[in-house]
């Protein structure tokens, strides 16, 4: 395993925390606690991981690791300016402009080694972060998240849209929750306008949804198309009552944001209710160590034994809503 950090984005701290321990885990590795703040330590099976890690997440900014950590930071930087690269140096959690001694310092050394500063297009971009009572930690970034990326997904910018959809950002947390791997199976039993299972197929997971709402789902459907996904399998119906055509099918996680508010489409079915009926069905097709995510407003579900409750995260979406992000792991 090679050890790593995450450098997270500043947005719901604890989600993105749940998020970056999750999403290694999908690519076989591990997190754990962090001597570095405000990074989340990980462990991944190669440097490869890095790039597919960083591909995943969305509530982080970049993937790095440590250069020279046993000796002192001059060295570090001496070993790294022999090779002739050229390079950035920065303070994680400052703006670039920022002025800062250390960061200098570190430049000087770098090109006195052989290395060359290029502010524009460096070949490598190290940061600098704080130990306590030793040097400054000096961090190579391995693969950067395409934050931008995430905003060609938002709801103004979709041909269905709707106002309570998950922003995508977070939406792609929930996903990443589920620790969804390539060629998985997700069933989201309330699709709405489609924003969670499209970040699970964004992932290369196998998307199955059901609705009740038939505008719902050509809606949804419409968003896939504009995303270039495909969904394997939706079906229209109470999907507390109705299957797919092999039924008994199994699934790797629960995916979903169960409906809410008068302007839901519950059949006039209280909201609480519909949960209570639908959640616990679709958890019994759910394989031992899968997940259930779930994004509510109004606190947990019952999931009785086996699931066993992993991630509580409430993050404010915005000045009237709170939504809490919950991961559930199917016991054995």
């Amino acid at each position: 395993m090679i050890p790593a950090y995450v450098e997270l984005s500043g947005e719901a701290p604890e989600l993105a925390r749940a998020e970056a321990i999750s999403a290694v885990e999908a690519l076989g590795g591990r997190g754990g606690a962090s001597d570095l703040d405000p990074l989340v330590a990980v462990e991944v099976p190669d440097r490869a991981s890095l790039g597919r890690l960083a591909g995943r997440l969305a509530l982080a900014r970049r993937c790095l690791v440590v250069v020279g950590p046993e000796g002192p930071l001059a060295s570090a930087l001496a070993a790294e300016g022999s090779a002739g690269a050229s390079a950035v140096f920065r303070r994680l959690g400052r703006s670039p402009g920022a002025a800062d001694a250390s960061v200098l310092t570190a430049g000087r050394l770098y090109r006195s080694a052989g290395g060359a500063i290029d502010l524009e297009r460096p070949a490598r971009r190290y940061w600098l972060a704080p130990r306590p009572d030793r040097d400054d930690a000096l961090l190579l970034e391995v693969a950067a998240v395409d934050r931008a990326e995430s905003a060609t997904r938002r709801m103004p910018l979709l041909p269905f849209q709707r106002p309570v959809s998950l922003p995508p950002r977070l939406a792609r947390a929930a996903a990443n929750l589920a620790r969804l791997r390539p060629g998985d199976r997700v069933v989201d039993p309330f699709l709405g306008t489609g924003a969670l299972l499209a970040e699970a197929a964004l992932l290369g997971a196998r998307a199955y949804g059901l609705d009740r709402d038939p505008a719902m789902i050509r809606g949804a459907l419409r968003n896939f198309a504009h995303l270039g996904v495909d969904a394997a399998r939706i079906v229209e119906g109470d999907s507390g009552v109705v299957d797919f055509d092999e039924p008994g099918l199994r699934f790797d996680a629960v995916l979903t944001d169960p409906p809410y508010g008068r302007s839901s489409s519950t059949g006039g079915e209280d909201p609480s209710a519909i949960v209570e009926r639908v959640l616990p069905r679709w958890g019994e097709r759910v394989r031992a160590g899968g997940r259930l995510v779930v994004v509510t407003p109004s606190g947990a579900p019952p999931l009785p034994a086996p699931w066993e409750i992993r991630i509580a995260v409430p993050v404010r979406v915005h000045r009237s809503l709170t939504r809490e992000f919950r991961a559930y792991e199917r016991r054995p």
